[in-house]
Parts: C-alpha cells; structure tokens; sequence
C-alpha cells in the first residue's frame, strides 16, 4: 500500500478548515488503497503520537520564538520523513509544510504535492511574499514540486502569473460528506431547534466559521438592528471561536446568539433558514460547502473559491467584500423570501452533488497520486 505522509500545521484538535478535510478524505484514502500518515507541530497537552480515525498523526517539536519554533519543525519533519520513507509528500500550504516537502525529496527522493489553501489577501502567496528571499525560495518549489493543488480560480490565477506551468497546476476543490450534510424535514428541524436551544419559530441566519478579522463578523453585528427591525422574527447565529471571540460579543446586539465552538456544527445548519459568509478573504470554505450541502441559499463574498461554487441567482448571492450596503440588501432579500431560499437551496444542493461530495474528491486525489507514482 503506497505510503501518503501528510505535513500541516496543525491537526485535531483543531477544527479549522484544511483540518476538517484533510480529517474527512484520510479514511477515503485508505479505502482506495492509500496510506496516510499525518505530520504537524506538537502542543502542549497533546500526545507526541496518536492514532485518529485510524490514520497515524505524528506530532513534532516545534518550540521557541517563531523562525526557531520554524526551523525545529522542519528539522524534525525531514528526520521524520526521512524514517518513514513515504512514497510521497502532500504538504498542506506553501510555507513551512512545502519547504519541508521540497527539503524530504532532496534527501529521499519522492514527489511532492502541495496544497495551496487561500488565496487573496492574507493567502497563502500573500504571506509569502512578506518573507525575505521569497523569489528564490518560490523558484526552487517550482523546480521540485511535481503539482500544485488549487481549490480556487483565484488561487489558480495566482501560480500563473508566478510562472507555475499549467500542467503544474491542478484544479482539486474541497469536498463535503453529502450523506452527512443533508437537508432535514420541518419536523426534525423544529427537534434540533428544541435540542439546541434555539428560537422555534425565527428565521435563523447562520454564520459558522473562525472569528477572526478577516471573516468580517463585525459587518455582521453592525447591520443587524437595522436587519432586526425590519423582521423582529429574524435571528443571528455565530457558531465558532477566535481571536475576535471577546470583541465581538462586546458588539452583541438583540436577536444575536454565539454558541462558541461546537463539536458538530453540522446541526446547526440543518436547523438554519440561511447561511452567510461575509469574508474579506477566503480559501474554499468547508463552512460554505456544508451549508449548500444541507440545501441552505447562501449569501457570501466575492473572494477565494465562492463564484466557483454559487451562480449569483441560481444557487446563491454573491456580494462584493466590504460593502456593508450589498450584505445588508442580500440579507434582508433572503429573510423576506421564502420560496426564493428554498428554490437556491435546492440548486446549491444540487450544485454540490455534482461536483463537490467528497468521494468525488478522493476518487480524483487518487488518480493524481496513481499518476504521479506511476507515469505513462
């Protein structure tokens, strides 16, 4: 069975984005003959080594002020890497997880993927272009890494105009465990309404995702008693943690509920009237996919791998990033009109059948793999 050794940052625990998906496909993988083995930076109160869903996460020294927490990592990761021998090296991100690919293939002489996971301001090419020497260490990733995974048009644009070839570049967005994500019957939803201590007969707006800057939540809090005098009815629900966690419960006005991080966040979707996702930046957002999953209308920004996914009018609102006035006309639009929701959640559902369940992503990872180890 060929062997995947998977570089990240982080790992579960965390529940951000590229954790979740990378958490979802491992067991895919194995099932269509691929071992994955999971390589992150250790934490504090977290075992060295864990076995997770039956994939094997190797946790690595990554201690000091940053460039030499930085460095022990990577060193650490290339020791790593060089004792499990892996067929090949995924690496989720540009930065340290790519350098410690590229480093492991100098040495052990196995392809290297890498994942690119934003794009856009504070994305991935965005950081990297802050560091010094960028240009060089960008050229040696494009000598030595055999493809790059793009999950946005946008990302995509990004390696082109850095002169990553086409045949470099590959188009792989997230996935979404369809059979999961589903919509619910009126009757369940009023259930998971009672069970989570929700308003039983509100029109629920779900955001659900990290709170930090850049998801914008504040646009959120400060157009709502706008939102909420029109339709007293209406109700916000933030469903998440982050650095912006204190500051925006201090902006908490009426008809708002945060819930902190939950475990499952996939419930509270089901239970949701609608879903949005007000982002200066993003990547593809799993938050995003799961919502159109459960046949939820979603009104999101203009930035990463939205317009990819939403046909503005068919399957969802799309609205420029920053416009207060847009997020509030798009919310108020979808609260007044019922059968307008229910007709672009079952277009974003039927959207996300077609091409983002995650079976349908692993089934392609794997035959990039296959094509990787095994040129024609």
């Amino acid at each position: 069975m060929p062997r995947v050794a998977m570089v990240i940052q982080r790992y579960l625990p965390h529940l951000g984005g590229a954790e979740k998906q990378l958490n979802q496909l491992a067991p895919r993988l194995q099932r269509r003959g691929y071992e994955p083995i999971v390589l992150t930076r250790h934490e504090q109160g977290l075992a060295p080594y864990q076995v997770i869903d039956g994939v094997p996460v190797h946790r690595l020294p990554s201690t000091g002020p940053k460039a030499l927490a930085g460095a022990t990592f990577t060193a650490s990761a290339v020791a790593k890497l060089t004792q499990l021998h892996p067929d090949l090296v995924h690496a989720h991100e540009i930065l340290s997880p790519a350098s410690i690919a590229v480093l492991s293939k100098r040495i052990n002489h196995h392809p290297v993927l890498v994942k690119i996971l934003r794009g856009g301001g504070r994305g991935d090419i965005y950081k990297l272009k802050k560091r010094p020497f960028w240009k060089s260490y960008f050229q040696s990733l494009k000598r030595n890494v055999d493809a790059f995974l793009v999950i946005s048009q946008e990302i995509d644009a990004e390696l082109a105009a850095l002169g990553v070839p086409r045949e470099k570049r590959v188009f792989l967005p997230n996935g979404v465990n369809t059979e999961r994500c589903t919509p619910v019957s009126e009757e369940r939803k009023r259930k998971l309404r009672n069970e989570l201590s929700l308003p039983a007969e509100a029109t629920l707006v779900a955001y659900v995702g990290r709170l930090v800057p850049e998801k914008r939540v504040d646009h959120l809090l400060r157009l709502w008693p706008q939102i909420q005098s029109n339709d007293p009815a209406a109700r916000l629900l933030i469903v998440g943690e982050g650095s912006e966690e204190s500051r925006l419960k201090s902006m908490s006005v009426d008809g708002t509920q945060f819930t902190g991080q939950v475990s499952d966040a996939v419930p509270y979707l089901q239970t949701a009237d609608l879903f949005v996702l007000p982002s200066s930046t993003e990547g593809l957002s799993n938050s995003m996919l799961e919502a159109m999953s459960c046949g939820l209308p979603v009104l999101a920004t203009t930035v990463g791998g939205a317009p990819d996914v939403i046909k503005h009018g068919s399957s969802g609102f799309l609205i420029p990033p920053d416009d207060l006035d847009s997020l509030q006309r798009g919310l108020q639009t979808l609260i007044d009109d019922r059968m307008l929701r229910f007709t672009l959640g079952s277009n974003a559902r039927a959207r996300i059948l077609a091409d983002f369940s995650l079976d349908s992503v692993a089934d392609r990872l794997v035959g990039l793999y296959d094509q990787i180890l095994h040129p024609q």
